[in-house]
C-alpha cells in the first residue's frame, strides 16, 4: 500500500510539473513576441539617434567580421539617405566590469564614428554605469559625455583609455570595454562602406 501511495504521489507530482512546463511555455511564447517587438522598436529609435538625417536602414547582420575576438557582432545594419548608402550601424558586446556591455556603433562613410549609444550593461551603478549616464561628463566644461566623446573619432584612431579616450572615473575596465567595442565595429563597418562605395 505505501508503495502505491509512493508511486500515486510520483504521478500527481509530474502531472503538476508538466502542467507547469506547458503554462510556462505558454507564456513565454506570448510574452516573446511582444519582448521582441519593443527590442525592434528600441533598435529604430537608438538607429535614428545615431543618424538623424537617414531615412532608411536594412539590416545586414553576418555581413562584418569582428577584427577583435573579444568583441562579438550580435546585428549590422546598413545605413541609407534618399537611397544612398551613408553609414553602417553595428550593435556589438564585450566583457566588462559587471558582465556583457552591449553598444551601438555607428560609422559614417568618411570613416568616423557617427555616434555611439551603450544599450545596456551591468557595471556598477555611479561608478562603470555612468559610461551610459547622459548626465555624467568626462569634460564637464564641453559637457562631455562619455559615450559622446566618440563621435568623430577617425576609425583608425587608437581607442585607448587615457589617451586618447578619457576614461570615467574610476571605471578603466568599462572604458576599455567600451573602447575595444568601438573602434572594432568602427574598423569593419568602414572598411565595408568603402568597398561598397558609400556616399560621403
Amino acid at each position: 500500500m505505501k508503495a502505491w501511495n509512493t508511486v500515486k504521489l510520483g504521478l500527481v507530482l509530474t502531472a503538476y510539473a508538466a502542467a507547469a512546463c506547458v503554462g510556462l511555455a505558454f507564456v513565454y511564447g506570448k510574452t516573446k513576441a511582444v519582448i521582441d517587438k519593443q527590442d525592434a522598436i528600441k533598435l529604430e529609435a537608438s538607429i535614428k539617434e545615431l543618424f538623424p538625417n537617414a531615412d532608411g536602414f536594412a539590416d545586414i547582420t553576418g555581413t562584418f567580421d569582428s577584427p577583435d575576438s573579444g568583441v562579438l557582432f550580435e546585428s549590422e545594419y546598413s545605413i541609407t539617405q534618399g537611397g544612398k548608402l551613408i553609414g553602417a550601424a553595428v550593435q556589438a558586446s564585450a566583457n566588462s566590469y559587471g558582465g556583457t556591455i552591449k553598444v551601438l556603433v555607428g560609422v559614417n562613410a568618411a570613416g568616423t564614428i557617427n555616434r555611439v549609444k551603450i544599450m545596456s550593461h551591468s557595471d556598477t551603478p555611479g561608478l562603470g554605469a555612468n559610461a551610459a549616464n547622459e548626465n555624467y561628463f568626462v569634460d564637464k566644461s564641453a559637457r562631455l559625455t562619455f559615450y559622446g566623446q566618440f563621435s568623430g573619432k577617425q576609425v583608425g584612431d587608437p581607442f585607448e583609455p587615457k589617451n586618447d579616450v578619457i576614461a570615467v572615473t574610476a571605471s578603466t575596465i568599462t572604458s576599455r570595454a567600451v573602447s575595444r567595442i568601438v573602434r572594432a565595429a568602427g574598423l569593419a563597418a568602414s572598411q565595408w562602406l568603402a568597398a561598397e562605395g558609400a556616399e560621403q
